[in-house]
């Protein structure tokens, strides 16, 4: 088997007789959104999508990014970025700034109508002179395009956002709700590699709105609750998959 992949997980499923609170990450809500049947096999029965490979160059893009902008957190100073794209805010200072950022702790809070701990971990948070905060994203990608929102599949990109604006909100923070994604784009037009990559780096806004985020905690509660396996998701390629191959060994 695998090292990276465990078929059968017994720790942190959802048991409907508990008492306990449910931690929750923003990324399982998307999961459910997506598929509900691949989220009730992982979160209820302990069987979760193989996962893909990690993204190294895309997290050291993330940890440089969030190395540059503490530096002006600390100044409490604008990054060049903002100034180029006019926005009159600086890096947000809080004691708490690297707890949110960190992978399994995150912006938490406590969803008292279905006792689900939701969690999510950003890469940045910004403050205007109004006292709203800005939430930020970090993106890393390689196209000879412009890079733009439009793609269907990065829905799921602004549903993140919208889960963290609504967790800032959850704990009392004035949100706007315009955020942004740093989009770093890899260069390959230059004549040789000469064992360096230039990024072109664009500073993408999104005006986005969280309504959705807490008819969608109770229906995943509705769904944890159950004890059948709902239906896939139209466009789940991991349920076709699976189903496809039930069909030949049938």
């Amino acid at each position: 088997m695998s090292q990276y992949y465990n078929p059968q997980r017994t720790r942190n499923l959802y048991d409907p007789s508990s008492k306990e609170p449910f931690k929750l990450s923003r990324s399982k809500i998307d999961l459910f959104v997506e598929c509900p049947r691949c989220f009730y096999i992982d979160r209820r029965l302990g069987t979760g999508r193989p996962p893909g490979y990690p993204f190294s160059l895309n997290s050291a893009v993330d940890a440089l990014l969030k190395k540059e902008f503490d530096t002006h957190r600390a100044a409490q100073s604008a990054h060049p970025l903002m100034d180029a794209y006019g926005i009159d805010a600086v890096p947000f200072e809080h004691e708490k700034i690297d707890e949110w950022r960190e992978n399994f702790k995150g912006v938490q809070f406590l969803h008292e109508p279905t006792n689900f701990i939701v969690t999510g971990a950003v890469d940045d948070v910004w403050i205007n002179p109004q006292k709203e905060l800005i939430v930020v994203d970090y993106k890393a990608t390689a196209v000879n395009k412009e890079v733009t929102l439009e793609d269907e599949w990065k829905d799921g990109y602004k549903r993140q956002m919208e889960v963290y604006q609504w967790l800032l909100r959850q704990n009392g923070f004035i949100v706007n709700d315009t955020g942004y994604f740093v989009y770093a784009n890899g260069s390959t037009e230059n004549e040789a590699f000469d064992k360096k990559l230039e990024f072109d780096v664009t500073l993408l806004p999104y005006t986005g709105s969280d309504d959705w985020v807490e008819d969608t905690l109770k229906e995943i509660h509705e769904c944890l609750n159950r004890d059948e396996v709902p239906k896939a998701g139209e466009d789940c390629d991991y349920c076709a998959y699976r189903d496809a191959v039930d069909s030949h060994l049938k």
